[in-house]
């Protein structure tokens, strides 16, 4: 017997299957890494027939043409050389061995770069009257973006489209405050702590002190956006309205490598999402397998048999 859910869904699969469409999606990505994680959700949703139009600045690190999505580009007020200079030339810093007051200060300083570098490439995009005209004339149904360039969290709102993000984490737990998810720092360790989950009373006093430092990092990354948004909308705007906006997130986490959290109803979480995928074992690997298994077992249970009788029986 079919179950009762299995059947409901295969009789609302048979009634929507012949008509269903593939939906239009904007993409906002972020460039470096985040890119490259979410360029396989991109490939993926085309494959399912959605079709896939990426925007993205003339000048990026790694998001290039490919034949799965459309990319539509913008000018943006840097050359190649200075773009590069500016997201990679203080890179060697990473290496360097320095007292944790000078490396804050240039951490710091290399952070304000690279958030000046996202801020004028935004700007770029949003200003850019005819590509905004242009977007909101080509009827998408969604925006897919990395919330940590909010960036396409805003041109969504702007363009009232639901969007979906696709992230890590956002620093200074502004995705607690953009889902209203409970966020006590009782049992849920902050970034850079160190803390697990089960905490002492000065480690939760420590829990609660190291997001203020984080304050002034997020201050610098997001507060221009918030700008922008109110500028662009007519209207205030802060960076947790832009975040509040999101209508699913979709956590790159998993409750494997993460510690106990409380969720909300459109929050979904896709670890392992990068993974590679292995080939399945052959016949002849498994039988191997399972020959070695059964003779190391034999010999496990031969030397027990013998260490039980001349140590207990004799």
């Amino acid at each position: 017997l079919v179950p009762l859910p299995a059947l409901t869904g295969l009789l609302l699969f048979a009634c929507v299957g012949p008509w269903a469409e593939g939906g239009k999606v904007l993409v906002v990505p972020m460039d470096g890494s985040h890119w490259l994680s979410m360029k396989e959700a991109v490939q993926e949703l085309h494959a399912r027939g959605h079709q896939m139009v990426v925007v993205s600045p003339e000048l990026s690190l790694h998001i290039k043409e490919e034949d799965f999505f459309n990319m539509t580009s913008y000018a943006v007020p840097y050359t190649q050389d200075e773009f590069n200079y500016l997201l990679l030339g203080r890179s060697y810093l990473i290496f360097k061995r320095m007292p944790f007051l000078t490396m804050f200060l240039e951490t710091m300083k290399s952070l304000k770069i690279a958030a000046l570098v996202y801020q004028r490439s935004c700007e770029a995009l949003l200003r850019n009257k005819d590509l905004v005209r242009h977007l909101n004339a080509s009827s998408f149904d969604v925006v897919l973006t990395d919330p940590v360039y909010p960036c396409g969290a805003v041109l969504a709102k702007y363009l009232s489209l639901p969007a979906v993000f696709f992230l890590r984490s956002i620093p200074c737990d502004l995705d607690f405050e953009g889902t209203q998810c409970p966020n006590p720092s009782s049992y849920i360790p902050r970034l850079l702590t160190m803390n697990s989950d089960h905490m002492t009373f000065l480690q939760r006093v420590k829990n609660m002190l190291y997001p203020l430092a984080l304050k002034y990092i997020c201050h610098i990354s997001f507060t221009p956006y918030a700008s922008l948004a109110s500028e662009l909308l007519q209207r205030e705007v802060s960076v947790v309205d832009i975040f509040s906006s999101a209508s699913v997130w979709l956590f790159r986490g998993d409750f494997v490598l993460d510690y106990p959290r409380p969720v909300m109803p459109n929050m979904v979480f896709i670890g392992g999402i990068n993974c590679g995928h292995r080939k399945p074992l052959s016949q002849v690997c498994i039988g191997a397998y399972v020959q070695s298994t059964f003779q190391v077992e034999h010999f496990c249970c031969c030397h027990f048999f013998f260490f039980f009788y001349f140590q207990v029986l004799t």
